[in-house]
């Protein structure tokens, strides 16, 4: 067989290249060994992890607003009700010449839901077992005076229930209903709400809607100083109970007040009539108030001041349940390299379900958050996802975008994976001190470092010394022996 020269060249640089890439354990070797570097994985960290209850949070401003009742054999009971403003179809609204009252509905459009989640955004619980009691009732104190939306204010309204819906719970059903124009034929049209009537009475009484004055009808605030307001709770039977979850920024969130008058042209007509009070957040205040019985296993953890650790840790939406973890053995891993400068190429926080608390309805949070206290106590994000769409506190070593900081569930490993390169890095250097590091679920949709109203979801989580379900920390690091 003959070789032209380029093919000889050619054989020459192939077995060079493959000597090389044989040969690769000897780069270097002629590098200062004083300098020479080693990577290295620890995975045998110590997390402590332990149950604590949530912070109250703001109960107005939110993007979805819960409203039900859950029961969970494993972490307890919890309740979401909703007081919130009613105002004016416009300013200076009149019902016109001898209304009378057909009928009166209050419709809370169910939250949209975007493909991709376990869980339904706009519900969590069971829809097939347990029957739901909604009710209505008038609040005391107008709302628009209030000093505080906080998500444990107690609410003071007349007990006298002004409306009930009870049933099941549809909220990806679309049904039916008629949109009433003056003058015109009525129109269906599709929707997904919970529609809860309320007593004609309510209205059309001598203290109703109906018999306000024109200065009382004149605008929102002279409107509410006089309505007050509506308090919405919910109780279930049957099953496990549930959550719902509204949109309050829909044009469909109305108290409906369906009503004839006379026709202002022809005394002897008479006009059908849609009048929509809006109950949306954009118009006034909506606030959700959330209350919690815990488990007897809850109450051991959160009632136990020592250090112990359990097998299992629990996480709640609804401002409910958190776990808060630490490294206690970091500094003492520093120790033992003999305070040796690393650099942590990535460090990952592990956090596996604990087996068995997977089962639907109540199945886990399709996302959860990893955030810190600063040295106020205040909540801040990990330096790992100080990215701009998050804080004005960039970090220049955060992730490029906030999914890749982690916190979803894996629905095949059954866990959940947080980057933390940045933050161990800095505890390890001692430039940051842990005053507290906290996991909590979160809404699949919208990040954010600290609890949400937004999710009633919920997640039992292993722990560090749990042989079958851990929490760890897995860092991967080469060592500095520059001297």
């Amino acid at each position: 067989m003959k070789f032209s020269k380029l093919d000889l060249l050619t054989l020459l640089i192939s077995l060079f290249l493959f000597s090389a890439c044989n040969k690769s354990n000897t780069l270097g070797l002629n590098l200062d060994p004083n300098n020479a570097i080693q990577g290295s994985l620890v995975d045998t960290l110590t997390v402590n992890a332990k149950t604590v209850t949530d912070d109250p949070v703001l109960g107005s401003s939110l993007v979805r607003y819960p409203l039900g009742f859950l029961t969970d054999d494993l972490i307890g009971t919890s309740q979401a009700s909703l007081a919130m403003s009613v105002n004016l179809p416009s300013a200076a609204y009149s019902f016109g010449t001898n209304a009378t009252v057909d009928s009166v509905v209050l419709t809370l459009p169910y939250a949209a839901q975007p493909s991709g989640y376990n869980n339904l955004l706009a519900f969590y619980g069971d829809t097939i077992s347990t029957n739901y009691t909604v009710n209505v009732y008038q609040l005391n104190k107008n709302i628009l005076a209030e000093p505080s939306f906080l998500s444990n204010k107690v609410w003071d309204y007349n007990t006298t229930s002004q409306g009930t819906f009870s049933g099941k719970i549809k909220p990806t059903t679309a049904f039916m209903v008629t949109d009433i124009v003056p003058g015109k034929a009525g129109t269906l049209k599709s929707v997904k709400q919970l529609r809860i009537k309320l007593n004609n009475a309510f209205i059309s009484g001598p203290s109703g809607v109906l018999k306000y004055s024109p200065a009382q009808l004149l605008n929102n605030a002279s409107f509410n100083n006089a309505f007050k307001g509506l308090y919405v709770t919910a109780s279930a039977s049957g099953g496990k109970g549930g959550i719902m979850f509204f949109d309050m920024a829909s044009t469909a969130a109305n108290l409906e007040i369906y009503y004839k008058r006379q026709n202002a042209t022809t005394a002897t007509a008479i006009d059908t009539v849609l009048a929509a009070f809006p109950v949306q957040k954009v118009n006034g205040p909506i606030s959700a108030t959330i209350q919690h019985t815990w488990s007897a296993s809850v109450n051991t953890q959160l009632n136990d001041a020592t250090n112990k650790q359990y097998p299992t840790n629990y996480l709640q939406g609804l401002a409910g349940l958190k776990t808060k973890i630490s490294f206690p053995y970091l500094q003492k891993f520093k120790s033992d390299l003999g305070g040796s400068r690393i650099i942590i190429n990535k460090a990952e926080l592990v956090v596996e379900l604990s087996s068995g608390t997977d089962v639907a309805p109540l199945t886990p949070a399709d996302r959860i958050t990893l955030y810190r206290y600063d040295i106020a106590g205040q909540r801040t994000v990990l330096p790992d996802a100080s990215v701009s769409t998050v804080t004005s506190a960039t970090d220049p070593r955060a992730v490029q975008d906030i999914s890749q900081f982690g916190g979803f569930y894996d629905t095949t490993n059954k866990r959940y994976v947080f980057q933390v390169t940045s933050y161990i890095q800095d505890l390890y250097d001692g430039k940051t001190t842990d005053y507290g590091t906290f996991l909590c679920p979160i809404s699949p949709t919208e990040f954010s470092f600290g609890p949400s109203l937004a999710t009633a979801t919920r997640s039992v989580i292993g722990a560090f010394k749990n042989t079958n379900n851990r929490i760890k920390l897995n860092v991967y690091y080469t060592k500095i022996t520059d001297k």
